[in-house]
């Protein structure tokens, strides 16, 4: 079973500002980091339930892990039905937390 992943503006406005930031540092680097949380994202297509529990009430709240270098990012996420990934906010690992 495929799903869709889709993006809520939160979502890609974190995507923007992580590459900005980054990309005003390093560009090739922020350029990789975007390729690998695309390649991360298309584990959603097929496998939503594999990823860690964001809480333990939700079981549709999940949490997917992108490693990056040293450290890497956080993707949190629902499944909404059984055709939907809905991505909600996405930070690297030493933000504080979701916004």
């Amino acid at each position: 079973m495929n799903f869709k992943v889709r993006y809520t503006q939160a979502a890609r406005d974190d995507l923007k500002r992580l590459f900005g930031f980054l990309a005003a540092r390093d560009l090739p680097a922020a350029q990789v980091a975007r390729a690998a949380i695309a390649e991360a994202m298309r584990l959603l297509q097929q496998f939503p339930f594999s990823c860690r529990k964001a809480n333990a009430e939700n079981p549709f709240l999940r949490e997917l892990l992108i490693p990056f270098g040293a450290t890497g990012y956080v993707a949190l996420f629902e499944i909404e039905n059984t055709d939907t990934v809905t991505i909600l906010a996405v930070r690297h690992q030493r933000e504080d937390d979701y916004h």
